[in-house]
C-alpha cells in the first residue's frame, strides 16, 4: 500500500510539473509609458528610435514588453494627467520627450519611479536635475541642446546681409524660453540684433510672425514645439514676405525651412533608449550621467529657398548631409 501511495505521489508531482510547464507565461516581462507634449517629425522620430532600440535587444511590444504612448496635444495640463495615470501605471520606466512632458512627470514621480527624457533642450534650467555629470535621484536623459553658433553662422551664410533675426516663441516654453536667451546674449558678438514675437500657442503663431514683417532680414524658428507645429504658418509667413526661414529642426526642411544644422531625432531616440535599457536592466538613473547628442547634420533645401528670393550656394550645398529636393 505504502510504494501504492509513493508511486501515485510521484504521479501526481509529474502531473503537476506538466502542468506548470504549460501555464501561459506573462506576457510583459517589462513595462514602459512615453509621453511626449506635442505629435510633430521630430518628436515622433524619438518615439521610434526608443521603441526601435528596445525592439533589437529583445523587447517585443504585446510579447515581452508592455508600453503605452500618450500625447499631451501641447496642453500642458493633459501632460500633468498623463504624468499622473502614468505614475499610477509603475511602470518599470517612464520616458518623457521634449521639456513639458518632463517637468510634468519629474513632478508626479517625485523620485518614485524611474524617469528617462529626451529631446530637453536644458535639463539643469528646466530643474529636472542639478548635476549633469552625477543627475542623482530617480532621473537622467538626453539633452538636445541646439549648436546655436553654428545656427547664427549657418544664417549669415544663406542671408550675407542679414543683421535682425526674427525669432516667434512660445515664451511659456522652457526650452524654447532657453534658447532665446541665449541667442539674445550671443548675438551682440556676432553683429547680430534679435527681434522677437510671442506665441503662447499654435493658434498664434501665424500672426506672431506677420508681426515681424518688415521688421527682420530673416526668421529663425528654434526647437520650439508650439512654433514647429504651427511650421506652415511660418512658412506662409516668410514665402508672402520673401523673408528666408531657417530652422534649428533639420526635420523641417523637408516641411519647407531653407536649412538646419541639427540632429537626426531618429538617432536622439536611438540613444534615449540605449538609457532605457540600462535602467531596465538593473541600473539607477540617477547614476547614468546625462547625455547630449554630438553629430549634427546640414539639410538644404533650394526650392524652398527660391520661394523666399534666396539661391544657395555651390559651396554651401556641397556640405549638405541631404539635400530636399
Amino acid at each position: 500500500m505504502s510504494i501504492q501511495n509513493s508511486l501515485r505521489r510521484l504521479l501526481i508531482t509529474a502531473a503537476l510539473l506538466a502542468c506548470t510547464t504549460h501555464l501561459p507565461v506573462k506576457a510583459a516581462e517589462k513595462s514602459v509609458r512615453i509621453t511626449a507634449i506635442v505629435e510633430h517629425p521630430a518628436l515622433d522620430a524619438v518615439r521610434q528610435g526608443i521603441l526601435d532600440e528596445l525592439r533589437q535587444h529583445g523587447y517585443l511590444p504585446g510579447d515581452n514588453l508592455d508600453w503605452e504612448f500618450q500625447s499631451a496635444q501641447g496642453d500642458t495640463s493633459i501632460a500633468g494627467q498623463i504624468a499622473r495615470k502614468f505614475v499610477g501605471d509603475a511602470p518599470d520606466v517612464i520616458v518623457a520627450i521634449a521639456t513639458p512632458s518632463a517637468q510634468s512627470v519629474a513632478a508626479a514621480a517625485r523620485g518614485a519611479l524611474p524617469v528617462i527624457f529626451s529631446a530637453v533642450t536644458d535639463p539643469i534650467d528646466a530643474r529636472l536635475v542639478s548635476n549633469l555629470e552625477k543627475p542623482g535621484g530617480n532621473i537622467t536623459g538626453v539633452s538636445d541642446l541646439l549648436p546655436l553658433e553654428r545656427h547664427m553662422a549657418l544664417i549669415r551664410e544663406i542671408v550675407p546681409n542679414a543683421r535682425i533675426i526674427g525669432i516667434p516663441y512660445n515664451p511659456g516654453e522652457a526650452n524654447a524660453a532657453v534658447l532665446v536667451k541665449r541667442i539674445e546674449v550671443m548675438a551682440p558678438t556676432l553683429g547680430l540684433q534679435i527681434v522677437t514675437a510671442s506665441a503662447p500657442t499654435t493658434g498664434d503663431v501665424l500672426m506672431a510672425t506677420r508681426s515681424l514683417v518688415g521688421k527682420v532680414d530673416a526668421i529663425y524658428v528654434t526647437t520650439d514645439n508650439t512654433v514647429i507645429s504651427a511650421f506652415e504658418s511660418v512658412l506662409k509667413v516668410g514665402r508672402e514676405a520673401g523673408i528666408p526661414v531657417i530652422a534649428g529642426d533639420t526635420d523641417t526642411v523637408s516641411r519647407g525651412a531653407i536649412g538646419a544644422v541639427g540632429f537626426d531625432y531618429y538617432d536622439v531616440g536611438r540613444q534615449t533608449g540605449a538609457i532605457v535599457l540600462r535602467v531596465i536592466n538593473g541600473e539607477n538613473p540617477g547614476d547614468i550621467a546625462v547625455q547630449g547628442v554630438e553629430q549634427t547634420h546640414l539639410y538644404l533645401n533650394p526650392g524652398s529657398a527660391l520661394s523666399m528670393g534666396v539661391k544657395l550656394s555651390p559651396k554651401l550645398l556641397g556640405r549638405a548631409t541631404r539635400i530636399i529636393e
